[in-house]
């Protein structure tokens, strides 16, 4: 997985209010990372755009 130190992280419109948070950082040029808001330093799940935009997508 390529470096993320340029990610910027913001939380998803669509985490519950328990901490349930998801974070993506949409900054990147060829993909989205997405991690739990909770565990900052723990792992990280990426996604290339047209796969993200199929998941979302589907999700809607």
């Amino acid at each position: 997985m390529p470096h993320l130190t340029a990610a910027a992280w913001s939380t998803s419109s669509h985490s519950g209010r328990q901490g349930d948070c998801v974070e993506v950082a949409p900054n990147l040029p060829h993909l989205i990372p997405v991690r739990d808001s909770t565990r900052p330093t723990g792992p990280v799940i990426a996604f290339g755009r047209e796969a993200w935009q199929a998941l979302v997508g589907d999700l809607a």
